[in-house]
């Protein structure tokens, strides 16, 4: 292991992000005073199908989903509470080390049905915390970038495909910036304790001048325009619907390990709407949720009972190599310790740091 990486790998942390909440609405079927407060991070284009199913199995409930990025979600919910002044009801996040922690500070109320205990054991945790998708985390590449180049199958291969010609690849490598994406620094966080190559690869983005994004959006829009021709540890549920809709991408499952992470519920203790709360969580567990989260907001669904192992991912066993689900639970906090996260902004900043010209 490297110098440079030692202190990196040793000291990962997520950077609060202040990005103001985007608010959608959604009125019920006639006069009613019956609400529901969701905050959430999931882009509102992918996950409005699955609000307006809910509404027709309840059609008197009002929905309010208030989008905004994961570490200011957390802040916003920890605050609220703390002043007495709790809004949402339901809290929705891809960062499932701060979902775990909320769970771990006293924030969660309990739920327990048996679709909640038909998740896997990974998904699941204290029966205040509920994975309800299925998330592998992928390389992207635009096809036409990558024309005449063999398109990397493992950190390994990327890492080689980059250090042979490391002047073609300058400024066409996108990952997540983890001082400022909650889900990114999830994923840096679980790569270093899967993959011994972590830290050559990290200090081989810095040689290539890689682009750092702080969201699954901003980078696929690189991507797909061919500003960038490489994206590392993507969310695929989000490349593959920019696939769908047309975009010359392509999707590597790293056949060394693919990481899977969990959109994670957690219902708030206090929650002014509690019942509609529950009935929302039942929802997005239940088989019917499922479905529309799979086949109308193409987002993967977690309940074996939907379908195979890998026909959640539209592709066949071939295709992916070792799956390593994330899983909920204490260990997830290992990585939001305060000194750690104080510590690593100057490590990240030396390692990607431009070098001086």
């Amino acid at each position: 292991m490297t110098r440079r990486w030692a202190a990196f790998a040793a000291l990962l942390f997520p950077l609060a992000s202040m990005a103001a909440a985007v608010v959608h609405d959604y009125p019920p079927a006639g006069a009613s005073d019956s609400r529901l407060t969701i905050y959430g991070n999931t882009d509102i284009a992918l996950f409005e199908p699955v609000l307006r199913d809910f509404q027709r199995e309840y059609p008197g409930i009002a929905v309010r989903y208030e989008e905004l990025d994961a570490r200011p979600l957390y802040e916003r919910h920890v605050r609220e509470a703390a002043a007495g002044e709790a809004r949402a009801d339901v809290l929705l996040s891809t960062a499932m080390d701060l979902q775990v922690k909320l769970v771990n500070d006293g924030y969660a109320m309990t739920h327990v049905s048996e679709n909640s205990r038909a998740l896997p054991a990974w998904a699941r945790w204290r029966d205040e915390a509920f994975g309800f998708t299925f998330e592998p985390a992928v390389m992207v590449f635009n096809r036409q970038a990558m024309q005449g180049h063999p398109l990397p199958q493992s950190r390994g291969q990327l890492l080689d495909l980059l250090r042979v010609r490391p002047k073609l690849w300058r400024g066409r490598v996108g990952t997540y910036d983890i001082s400022r994406s909650s889900v990114g620094y999830l994923l840096a966080s679980q790569d270093v304790r899967q993959s011994s190559e972590m830290g050559a690869l990290v200090e081989t983005f810095a040689d290539v001048g890689v682009h750092v994004g702080e969201n699954s959006a901003a980078l696929l829009d690189r991507l797909e325009s061919g500003e960038l021709a490489i994206g590392y540890n993507l969310l695929g549920s989000y490349a593959r619907s920019r696939i769908d809709a047309g975009a010359p991408l392509v999707i590597v499952y790293p056949q060394d390990h693919t990481l899977v992470v969990t959109r994670t519920v957690v219902l708030p203790k206090g929650a002014p709407n509690a019942q509609n709360a529950h009935r929302f969580l039942e929802y997005l567990l239940s088989l019917r949720g499922q479905e529309v989260l799979a086949l109308r907001s193409g987002l993967p669904a977690l309940r074996h009972e939907f379908n195979g192992r890998y026909d959640r991912l539209g592709i066949d066993d071939m295709h992916v190599g070792l799956l390593r689900p994330i899983a909920l639970g204490p260990g997830l906090l290992v990585y939001l310790d305060a000194q750690k996260r104080s510590r690593l902004l100057s490590a990240w900043r030396a390692i990607l740091a431009p070098p001086p010209r």
